[in-house]
């Protein structure tokens, strides 16, 4: 029997044409984010074939935001802000405004009003933290300082992006969308806006600061992993739409304040909870603005897509260059922070969407924001393959290697023969480290998680921050020179891939591993584990013993 199943049909075929398209650009080194539009453009109206619903997909990108700026509020450091603000700020700051000047300036030569050039500008400016992020880590770079201060910048322009999404509606409403109110119409529009932002911003600090961590941490006594998911979840759209429905602010600004505000003791397992719906809306939100590109622009205006690709890739970066070196930085260090930025993404997308809703960018802007993120995130990574070929020829060694008084990321050296490498410094890897140390052998740990690296090499560990399934990651902890490996890590499909790999590396080495479930077991073994232990078994054989050892079943001393 048919049924008419829009919502259906557009999360199925988005979601398969996403799996199919993300993963050949992650086979060709580039982020997957080309492989989500690439499938938003296949599913979208200006191609032949399967036609998605755009309303069904515009409400479904909507939840994407207000996951992806939860994601954003939870991750946010006022730390990692305040340790390179001295140049982040300015030099952010800055460079958004010599990309929106640039932005402003193409418009114009295309006919487009003063504000629509801004606008257009504004999302040019402002790079992608998902490509960002990634380029930093798989070049070892995010512990440095180039990484940090790379964070930092990223982190002032999101907040300039979420204070321009509260502020646009406001103008635009004022500007009247043809530019003819004067100048007390639009202060006075701004001027209740902020007053209604900044009173949402004292609820959030003076309650929200108190009651959702208090609820999240009395729903987390409960034991159930499904409630406190779902709490999380509540919590995130249900500020989102509190806030736009009580003071009319964004849902993204009340979605990132709602994350910013479970900053703390329970964010990692807010954040590792959500993180599979977080990711799978993300990827909707990315085929939605996929959906909304026409190709064609790339036929019908080739000159205005290579002047917005250059605006982004040499524009805003030589800008960021010029900057960095202006605060007396090393080139390498300006080179790798420009290249970094030389793209753009999420935020851009968000805009540019808002943007055309509020009749304040044509629509030929939005393709235009569409294109030059779509090519820049292309461009991104032969960008870095040519800077790192540059680097090896002209290598500073005091960039090379940073002394521990300019960089962080120096710990306790790292062992290179003889050692053992801790995968996962958890609960169960804290407590390996301590026995290891006590039997004095030498230890390597490698983790994902910043604050977990931080506390081991303040236990006195040397810890390496990235996945071990990174070949540059588990290459720094000499893997070739180690005797034992400890994956304490509970994902065993991820263990079982590192483990074929360090077979291959090291054939001599002892490898134990972690499992919870005879088919993990199993699979650890396949993969080149010496052996698995099953959590639940021996925690079995423990509590037995104990038990057996308790006054109504204690064996009787022989006389």
């Amino acid at each position: 029997m048919p049924h008419h199943t829009p919502l259906i049909a557009l999360l199925a075929v988005g979601l398969v044409l996403a799996f199919v398209l993300g993963s050949l650009a992650h086979r060709l080194r580039l982020s997957p984010i080309v492989g989500y539009l690439v499938a938003g453009i296949l599913v979208g109206p200006f191609t032949p074939g399967f036609v998605a619903d755009p309303e069904l997909a515009f409400e479904l990108s909507e939840i994407g935001v207000i996951l992806l700026m939860f994601g954003v509020g939870l991750h946010f450091s006022i730390e990692d802000l305040m340790e390179v603000k001295w140049i982040a700020i300015p030099g952010a700051i800055a460079q958004i405004a010599v990309a929106t000047l640039l932005g402003w300036g193409l418009a114009w030569l295309l006919g487009w009003p003063t504000l629509q050039g801004l606008v257009f500008g504004l999302a040019l400016s402002v790079a992608s933290t998902v490509v960002l992020l990634r380029a930093m880590e798989d070049r070892r770079l995010l512990d440095t300082r180039r990484g940090r201060i790379a964070v930092g910048w990223l982190i002032v322009e999101d907040l300039v992006m979420v204070l321009a999404l509260v502020l646009l509606p406001a103008l635009a409403e004022s500007m009247g969308g043809e530019q003819r109110a004067g100048a007390g119409s639009v202060l006075g529009s701004l001027g209740l806006t902020l007053a209604k932002v900044s009173a949402f911003v004292v609820l959030m600090l003076v309650v929200g600061r108190r009651a959702i961590p208090w609820l999240l941490e009395r729903v987390a006594g409960f034991g159930s992993r499904e409630l406190f998911t779902l709490s999380v979840l509540a919590i995130a759209l249900g500020v989102a739409y509190g806030s736009a429905k009580l003071f009319g602010v964004s849902f993204a600004l009340g979605a990132f304040f709602a994350g910013m505000l479970l900053n703390g003791d329970l964010s990692h397992k807010a954040a590792s909870d959500s993180l599979p719906l977080r990711d799978a809306f993300a990827v909707l939100f990315f085929v939605s603005v996929g959906m909304l590109f026409d190709p064609m622009i790339l036929v019908q205006q080739p000159l205005p897509v290579l002047a917005t690709f250059l605006i982004i890739t040499v524009g805003k970066s030589l800008a960021a260059y010029l900057i960095v070196r202006a605060f007396g930085h090393p080139n390498a260090t300006a080179l790798t922070i420009s290249a970094s930025l030389a793209q753009i993404g999420e935020f851009s997308f968000i805009l540019a969407g808002l943007g055309v809703s509020l009749a304040i960018l044509p629509e030929e802007g939005r393709d235009l924001v569409l294109a030059g993120a779509l090519l820049s995130i292309i461009a991104n990574p032969l960008i870095f393959v040519a800077l790192d070929a540059w680097q090896a020829r002209h290598r500073d060694e005091s960039e090379a290697r940073p002394t521990p008084a300019a960089d962080v990321a120096a710990g306790p050296p790292l062992p290179t023969e003889g050692h053992a490498i801790l995968i996962g410094y958890g609960r169960v890897g804290g407590e390996i480290a301590k026995l290891l140390r006590e039997r004095a052998v030498p230890l390597v740990v490698i983790d994902d998680d910043n604050d977990l690296v931080q506390k081991a090499r303040a236990a006195g560990f040397p810890a390496i921050r990235g996945n071990a399934a990174a070949p540059r990651v588990m290459a720094e902890a000499s893997p070739e020179g180690a005797k034992l490996i400890v994956l304490a890590i509970p994902q065993a499909l991820e263990a079982g891939e590192v483990i074929a790999r360090l077979r291959a590396l090291n054939p001599e080495l002892t490898i134990l591993a972690r499992a919870h479930s005879d088919t993990e077991v199993r699979h650890l073994l396949a993969h080149g584990a010496d052996g698995a232990v099953l959590a639940e078994k021996e925690l079995a054989h423990s509590m037995a013993e104990m038990a057996l050892s308790a006054p109504p079943f204690r064996k009787p001393r022989p006389a």
